[in-house]
C-alpha cells in the first residue's frame, strides 16, 4: 500500500495551483501541453513538491533508452485493474514534467512515471518508488547524455541498496550491471536486438562472449542472470512456468518485450498476467506512435525512432517492399544536435522501398543513404513527399522533433 497520506501544505497547494495556471497559459498560447513550464513554476515555489506529491502513491518508475513511453502506458493500463493511476502519459519525463503529471493525481493509488535516463537516480530518491523498471541502455544524444557505460555506473550507484523491486532486462549487460547493486531484482528475458553498445564487459572491460541468447565475460565471470519472466514468441512465461498469450494492437517484437516487462511489474502489485495482458490490448497508439492517419487522401503510419537501436526495431516492423517510406530527421535540442549516429544505423534494410527524405537535417540523411547505395528523393515538405509516393500505405519514420512536426502537419 502507499505510504503517508498527509494533506499538502499551504505552500505545496500554492505551488500546484501556480503550476496549473502556468500550464493553462502555455496551452492557450499554443505552446504545447504546458506540463514542463507548469512543473518548473511549481518546483520554483516548492523545491520538494515532487516528493510531497508522490507520498500517497505506490510509485513505479520506468527508464530506458528506447520503449519507456510505451512501457509506461502498458503498465498504467495493467495497474488500472487494481486502482486509479496517474501517469506522465505524454512523455514529459524530466522532474518538471513528472511534477506536473503527479499534480493531477490526488485521487490516484498508483503513479506510473517515465523517467529520462539522466534523472532516474534523483527522481528515485525523491519519490521512494515501489518498483523501478529498467529496459535497455544504448547510445543516444551523444552531445547531451553520458556514454552508456558511465550512465550504467550512475544508475548502479544511485540504485545501490534501493528498497524498490527492480524489474530488469536480463539480456542487456549494461542493465544487469546497473541493477546488480540492488538487493531485490526480478530478471526478465526481454531480448536485445541492438548489441553494439554491449560488447565489452561493464564490470571489467573485457570482451563479452555471446553464445546464442546467453552472454558472459570470460575474464571476470560477470554473466547473464537466470530470468524468472521471459518473452517466448507470442507468449509471456511467468515465474511458475505458465505461458500467457500476448495480444497487442501495437506492432513488433519490441512491444511484446515491453508487454513482458509490464506484466512482471503488474504482478508485483498482485495483478495476474492474464488480466494485465488483456488490459494492454486496449492500447492502440502511444502519444501518436503507431497511429495511422489520413492525409492528402493517403494512409500514413507514424513511427518514432530516435537512435540506432530504435531505428533497428522500427525497420523490423514496417510493411515489406515496395511500401513507400518517408524518413525525417531533425537535430534540435530535444533530439541532440549531433547527427553522427546516422552512420550507426543499417539503412540497407530499406532496400526495395521507395524512400523520401525530409527534415532539418535531410541532407545529412541523404549523404548517409547515398553511401548505403539506396535510391531516394529529397523533399522540402511532407505534402511533396506524400504526393510523390507510389500507391499504398506510407510508413513515416521520424526522430523526436521531426515526429512532432509531422503530427502537427497531419492534425494528429
Amino acid at each position: 500500500m502507499a505510504g503517508n497520506t498527509e494533506p499538502l501544505s499551504p505552500r505545496a497547494k500554492l505551488a500546484v495551483t501556480a503550476g496549473k495556471a502556468a500550464a493553462a497559459v502555455s496551452r492557450a498560447a499554443g505552446r504545447g501541453s504546458g506540463s514542463v513550464i507548469g512543473g518548473r513554476v511549481a518546483l520554483k515555489l516548492d523545491p520538494d513538491l515532487l516528493g510531497r506529491l508522490a507520498q500517497h502513491l505506490d510509485v513505479i518508475l520506468v527508464s530506458a533508452t528506447n520503449g519507456k513511453t510505451t512501457t509506461t502506458r502498458l503498465i498504467a493500463e495493467a495497474l488500472r485493474a487494481a486502482g486509479p493511476v496517474v501517469s506522465n502519459a505524454l512523455g514529459a519525463n524530466m522532474p518538471a514534467g513528472i511534477t506536473s503529471a503527479l499534480a493531477g493525481g490526488s485521487d490516484a493509488r498508483y503513479g506510473v512515471i517515465e523517467v529520462d535516463e539522466k534523472y532516474l537516480a534523483g527522481v528515485a530518491r525523491d519519490t521512494t518508488p515501489k518498483v523501478i523498471a529498467l529496459l535497455n541502455l544504448s547510445r543516444d544524444q551523444l552531445d547531451r547524455a553520458a556514454e552508456t557505460r558511465m550512465l550504467a555506473e550512475k544508475w548502479r550507484e544511485g540504485l545501490s541498496g534501493s528498497k524498490a523491486v527492480i524489474v530488469a532486462n536480463a539480456d542487456d549487460p549494461l542493465i544487469v550491471w546497473a541493477a546488480s547493486s540492488s538487493p531485490n531484482v526480478v530478471w526478465v528475458a526481454a531480448g536485445q536486438a541492438w548489441k553494439d553498445d554491449a560488447w565489452s564487459c561493464p564490470s571489467c572491460g573485457g570482451v563479452m562472449q555471446r553464445p546464442g541468447d546467453d552472454w558472459f565475460c570470460g575474464e571476470c565471470g560477470f554473466r547473464r542472470p537466470a530470468p524468472s519472466w521471459a518473452l517466448n514468441g507470442d507468449y509471456v512465461l511467468d515465474p511458475h512456468g505458465s505461458a500467457w498469450p500476448i495480444h497487442l494492437q501495437l506492432p513488433g517484437r519490441a512491444n511484446k518485450a515491453n508487454a513482458t516487462s509490464s506484466a512482471a511489474v503488474a504482478a508485483v502489485f498482485g495483478v495476474p498476467p492474464q488480466v494485465a495482458l488483456e488490459r494492454m490490448y486496449q492500447v492502440q497508439a502511444v502519444a501518436g506512435r503507431y497511429d495511422v492517419v489520413s492525409f492528402l487522401g493517403r494512409e500514413l503510419r507514424l513511427l518514432l525512432a530516435k537512435n540506432p537501436a530504435g531505428w533497428l526495431e522500427t525497420f523490423s516492423l514496417i510493411d515489406p517492399p515496395p511500401t513507400p517510406v518517408i524518413l525525417s530527421v531533425n537535430a534540435r535540442g530535444a533530439d541532440g544536435t549531433d547527427t553522427s549516429w546516422l552512420w550507426d544505423v543499417d539503412y540497407t534494410q530499406l532496400y526495395g522501398h521507395p524512400i523520401f527524405v525530409l527534415g532539418d537535417r535531410k541532407l545529412d540523411l541523404a549523404v548517409r543513404l547515398e553511401v548505403a547505395g539506396l535510391d531516394f528523393r529529397v523533399c522540402e515538405t511532407l505534402d511533396e513527399a506524400v504526393q510523390m509516393a507510389p500507391p499504398g500505405r506510407i510508413e513515416v519514420i521520424a526522430n523526436y522533433t521531426a515526429f512532432q512536426d509531422l503530427r502537427r502537419r497531419v492534425g494528429n
